[in-house]
């Protein structure tokens, strides 16, 4: 056991409870007991200690969309609308894509997570075979999924069959891992058909996957969705069974108070991705309307090509402030909410309970920033600081799983420098 002190403890728990002087005590991968430094040390006297100091402890954040090997393409192609973005620039540029350059990309976003404070994530794109062999190699958490519209072939199988066989192969690859888990991931409602979507549920039912798409990302998507199908999008995912409770979708931005009930009905989770709707120009989605319709909102950066970073603690931020522009409402989006997306939102996006928060029994994935830096005094209140102050930069220490993943400048699961190397000669040949 090992036990962690520093002036803050930012529990997350039902209460919401801070603690000051406060400490967390981790075994193995899980979080022990939580509390005042004082009593934890009279109680687990011999119990190893890092002490940080003047910093917070906080849980690790959750990012519930990405995906991972598009940092190849950060700033590749800025300042264009979705559809333009997509058909102009990114989709001929992924046609070039190797499993290699797909790992290489996913190091360097995990690592840029972990430097930052993210300690889980749901990624979705091509190659993911790649994509898992980074996570498990880097030591986040995460939920990995194979992208898959109805074109094909696609880079990582000619056909149905062969996605059908890839899927099982990663089930059984991955079934029992501590910290990865398997996605079902249609791209969107625009990109695959009816048949199709019916087909994926049932393939994620079958291999017990957890299921996930884009949906009502832009007012053309939507438009697209009533005249191709009668429907709004939601309303026609719901036609095809797809709002379950293991189900989560990817931006809803426009969404109307029925499409709220009908997420709500299915118990799915919903994740708000700020920068990249506001990159994109795709709107802002109600993000308070659907949390009072009783859905769970997380948060996510969408990938590093549309936002253009895997910083949190920037979308957190850029969360609040839009959402208080948006309604003309300085109380819109307080701190607190922001920061719940990004924590407990997460762990419902995930399909998680034993994570984001830290309570005895959950998982220990932790981090803990520093307080010193100009910008992070003083403290009123921690969790201001923390969603209005922070930049990601004053995190010191990243913990997942009870393994120290990063502390002080240092990782501990990759050669950061020879990462970064390697990703620049890799996103040259996309110059």
């Amino acid at each position: 056991m090992h036990l962690y002190t520093a002036d803050y403890v930012v529990t997350q728990n039902d209460g919401r409870d801070v603690i000051e002087q406060g400490a967390i005590l981790v075994q193995d991968s899980k979080i022990q007991c939580v509390g005042h430094t004082d009593m934890l040390e009279i109680m687990y006297p011999d119990a190893p200690r890092t002490d940080l100091g003047r910093a917070v402890i906080m849980p690790g954040l959750v990012n519930s969309h990405t995906h991972v090997p598009m940092s190849l393409y950060r700033g590749f192609s800025d300042d264009k609308a979705l559809m333009d973005w997509l058909t102009q620039d990114i989709f001929p540029a992924e046609a070039k894509l190797t499993p290699e350059m797909v790992e290489t990309g996913a190091l360097f976003s995990f690592a840029e997570m972990i430097r930052t404070g993210t300690t889980a994530c749901f990624d979705m794109y091509m190659h993911s075979d790649a994509v898992f062999r980074a996570a498990d190699k880097m030591g986040i958490r995460a939920v990995i999924g194979e992208n898959i519209t109805q074109f094909f072939p696609n880079l990582a199988f000619a056909d149905m069959p062969a996605y059908r066989e890839l899927v099982a192969a990663q089930a059984e690859k991955w079934r029992n891992h501590p910290r990865l888990r398997q996605a079902i991931v249609p791209h969107a409602p625009y990109t695959t058909n009816p048949d199709l979507l019916r087909e994926l549920r049932a393939l994620a039912d079958d291999h017990g996957a957890i299921f996930g798409m884009h949906l009502a990302e832009t007012r053309a998507e939507t438009e697209g969705c009533l005249k191709d199908h009668g429907m709004r999008p939601v309303p026609y995912a719901h036609s095809l069974g797809l709002l379950q409770p293991d189900s989560t979708f990817f931006h809803c931005v426009t969404v109307d108070e029925e499409d709220i009930s009908l997420l709500a009905e299915g118990r799915c989770a919903v994740v708000h991705n700020p920068a990249s709707n506001m990159k994109l120009a795709s709107g802002v989605a109600p993000v308070e309307k659907m949390i009072a319709g009783r859905v769970d909102v997380a948060l996510g950066t969408d990938g590093p090509a549309s936002n253009n970073a895997q910083n949190m603690f920037r979308d957190m931020y850029l969360a609040s402030l839009l959402h208080k522009v948006d309604s003309l409402s300085p109380t819109a989006c307080p701190a607190a909410l922001a920061l719940d997306m990004a924590t407990r939102g997460g762990s419902a996006a995930l399909h998680d309970p034993l994570i984001g928060s830290l309570e005895p029994g959950m998982r220990a994935d932790f981090i803990a920033l520093d307080l010193t830096t100009p910008n992070m005094q003083p403290v009123h209140h921690i969790v201001s600081n923390l969603v209005y102050a922070a930049t990601g930069m004053e995190n010191r220490l990243t913990v997942v799983d009870g393994k120290v993943l990063y502390q002080d400048g240092k990782f501990t699961t990759c050669d950061y420098a020879a990462l970064c190397t390697e990703i620049k000669e890799r996103a040259a040949f996309f110059a």
